[in-house]
């Protein structure tokens, strides 16, 4: 466990006072420190949790590290290291989670280590609950607490090793000001009357965090405007996607560095044209890669080219549960809209918080189980609306 000061050029950088910053933090990344954290934890109800992932990086994700400030202490946990985490799932499992942004992490989480957060505040959705114009942590940072996070640590490659002072410095400063965050957003909350709202937006979170990510699908190669393609350019987009999976898994780096879906697509359309052969790829230029990889891509695009488009795999039909709205539905929905904007500029939040698109759809079609598409705090503001009463 090594106990770190932030050093002073970064204590100048941020102009905060000594109450506004972490002194020291733990890293954790070997088996042996793990005890004083999960001692640490023994003797709190709440924690404060931040990851850090490789997903710019890796074609799979992994969790790289994990950033806690319990009490007033900062412990930052190598999740690649060789390190039993276990024990720390089932401690944590039990305590309240302060967090900022938690869809991805949550779900992260559940998918890689199959943790469930017991309850949660997550302050990025109390701040669009207050209708907040900034919501990310470094714009909620700099306004409450004038800090300036570096952004190009964002962005960093989080699962080379050894991680750097400078990247260990700013994971300590993503958990330091969650409590205090809280706190402020709790009492504006509180003002306007919203704390139950935050609750149920909460208690959903943790809920859609169980579903993971969502699973390899058949039909993942239709992207942006595939569905326009026709005959030959379906059978190469199938073909390329594809190349393109494979070679980003066997590469160990995200698919869009192999190549971008503009390109693909582009690739595509150009198949689509009578008479096209593998000549379409003259002039595409996939970067420091390329005399590696564009034969295969060659390939692709000639299998592609050779493939009956009625062998692809079909696209799923239609749910006979949700047939195209009626005439009569589409105008309610028309005026739903319409009050669900008018409730969202009185409140001054953004109007997809109450209701968006496919839950307004399905209210449009069945008014009377509003309750079953939304939230409490959302049934509640939409069911006296002119719109579902007539």
């Amino acid at each position: 466990m090594i106990s770190r000061f932030l050093p002073h050029p970064v204590r100048r950088l941020l102009g905060v006072s000594a109450s506004l910053r972490p002194s020291t933090y733990q890293l954790i990344d070997q088996p042996g420190p793990l005890a004083p954290l999960l001692a640490a934890l023994g003797r709190v109800d709440e924690v404060s949790l931040d990851t850090e992932a490789d997903n710019m990086f890796h074609y799979r994700v992994r969790v790289c590290l994990l950033q806690f400030l319990i009490g007033k202490d900062v412990y930052l946990v190598d999740a690649l290291a060789p390190i039993d985490l276990k024990p720390l799932w089932e401690t944590l499992a039990r305590k309240h989670l302060v967090m900022h942004g938690s869809d991805f992490d949550l779900r992260l989480l559940h998918d890689r280590c199959g943790f469930r957060a017991r309850s949660l505040f997550d302050t990025m959705l109390a701040a669009q609950l207050l209708g907040r114009k900034r919501i990310g942590l470094a714009g909620l940072l700099e306004e409450h607490f004038g800090v300036k996070l570096d952004k190009d640590s964002q962005k960093a490659n989080w699962s080379k090793r050894p991680l750097t002072p400078k990247l260990l410095d700013y994971a300590a400063l993503d958990v330091w000001h969650l409590p205090a965050l809280r706190d402020l957003l709790t009492r504006d909350l509180a003002r306007l009357g919203r704390l139950e709202w935050l609750d149920q937006q909460c208690r959903a979170q943790i809920e859609a965090g169980t579903e993971g990510f969502a699973p390899a699908g058949e039909n993942d190669w239709r992207i942006g405007k595939s569905e326009k393609l026709r005959g030959r350019g379906l059978g190469v987009m199938h073909a390329i996607w594809h190349w393109r999976e494979q070679l980003a898994q066997r590469l160990d780096t995200p698919p869009f560095k192999v190549c971008s879906n503009e390109l693909l697509l582009r690739i595509a359309y150009a198949a689509d044209a009578e008479g096209a052969d593998d000549s379409i790829l003259e002039g595409v230029n996939l970067g420091k890669r390329h005399p590696r990889i564009f034969p295969s891509l060659a390939e692709a695009v000639r299998a592609g080219l050779a493939r009956d488009p009625r062998t692809l795999p079909r696209r799923p039909g239609r749910d006979p549960n949700h047939t195209p709205l009626t005439q009569a539905e589409v105008e309610r929905l028309d005026r739903i809209k319409a009050d669900r904007d008018r409730i969202a500029a009185d409140l001054k939040i953004e109007s997809t918080l109450i209701a968006n698109r496919a839950q307004l759809v399905q209210i449009a079609r069945a008014p009377a189980q509003l309750d079953s598409f939304l939230l409490p705090w959302q049934a509640g503001l939409l069911r006296g609306i002119p719109s579902l009463r007539t």
